[in-house]
């Protein structure tokens, strides 16, 4: 049942960095819309807030794909110098403190998410979306990493033990 619940989480992380490529190529297609509308002499509104947007989205996107293909900054160097039993203790802090900084960031995602759908709040860019629009790709994308970090932690737990 682990190994099933392990490709699974697997796949979710792949899938959330096929999302991000997909946000980085919305990016690509806002900032040359851009500079076609200034060629062409026409304004769309919103096209920086929306690039923005998508950058957002694409960063906590690809961050759990990261992590799970090892493409984050890691500290090998420094954990190869250790001897087995503080390698182990150090990679078990390390990944608990990513849990929960990770854990802490979805809650208040989800909460500022929640809070601006709940007020209708508006960008006060030139567009006005409604907020939590932009905001639900990054508090998925939160949530996401969460999972990352504590499935890796307990995966570490059952690999080790």
């Amino acid at each position: 049942m682990l190994n099933r619940i392990n490709f699974y989480l697997e796949k979710i992380y792949k899938f959330s960095g096929y999302v991000a490529a997909i946000f980085l190529i919305l990016i690509a297609i806002f900032i040359l819309l851009g500079i076609c509308s200034r060629i062409f002499g026409f304004y769309i509104r919103g096209l920086s807030e929306y690039s923005g947007y998508c950058m957002a989205a694409s960063t906590f996107f690809a961050l759990a794909y990261t992590f799970g293909e090892g493409g984050h900054i890691r500290i090998t160097l420094f954990i190869e110098k250790l001897n087995k039993k503080f390698k182990k203790t150090f990679e078990i802090w390390c990944l608990l403190v990513a849990s929960i900084f990770s854990g802490y960031l979805a809650f208040y995602f989800i909460k500022m998410l929640i809070i601006s759908y709940k007020f209708e709040e508006r960008s006060e860019g030139a567009d006005e979306i409604l907020i939590w629009i932009p905001q639900s790709p990054l508090a998925l994308g939160s949530i996401i990493l969460f999972i990352c970090f504590l499935h890796h932690l307990l995966k570490y737990f059952y690999k080790n033990d």
